[in-house]
């Protein structure tokens, strides 16, 4: 089994439901979860917000933040994976689990990032954690490796708060 597959299990199996917010991953992320068969029980969808602005107009992460921090930063990331639960609400109800990436795939230098550096976002009910990422390789590596990353979270929270 893939790390997706497992996760899509272990998310079904709890009866958990996750919405995607991406950015540098631009669709990667979900499209490696919906790769797995059953996996529309659980996942809700995603955003591909690429643009800064849509960030904003599409997850409501504010304004002044993108302003003064740019679309590479922790909070934001945080907001992205907060906004994503509620956007993709399903039969009145948000999302259980809402995970986010923003970063710098490369080959260029963004807003004073090199590439490499990497938020992934995850919220859910009373918790928002965002890990802090320094990848290497070139922009396809950097994508794929934000992808693993991501699902890692995911599954490190799942983990944690398993009965």
């Amino acid at each position: 089994m893939t790390v997706a597959a497992d996760l899509v299990a272990e998310l079904t199996s709890r009866g958990l439901t996750v919405a995607v917010a991406e950015s540098l991953t631009g669709g990667a992320l979900v499209a490696e979860l919906v790769s797995v068969p059953g996996a529309s029980a659980v996942v809700l969808g995603g955003v591909v917000a690429y643009q800064t602005e849509l960030k904003h107009t599409l997850l409501g992460v504010d304004p002044g933040l993108l302003a003064r921090h740019g679309p590479v930063h922790p909070d934001v990331a945080a907001s992205m994976a907060v906004g994503v639960r509620d956007r993709l609400a399903a039969g009145g109800h948000p999302a259980d689990i809402g995970l986010a990436t923003t970063g710098v795939a490369g080959p260029d230098p963004q807003g004073g990032h090199a590439p490499g550096t990497v938020f992934v976002g995850l919220a859910v009910p009373g918790d928002v954690r965002v890990a802090e990422l320094s990848l290497v390789g070139d922009r396809q590596a950097i994508r794929n490796a934000t992808v693993s990353e991501s699902l890692a979270a995911l599954d490190r929270w799942l983990v944690e708060t398993r009965e």
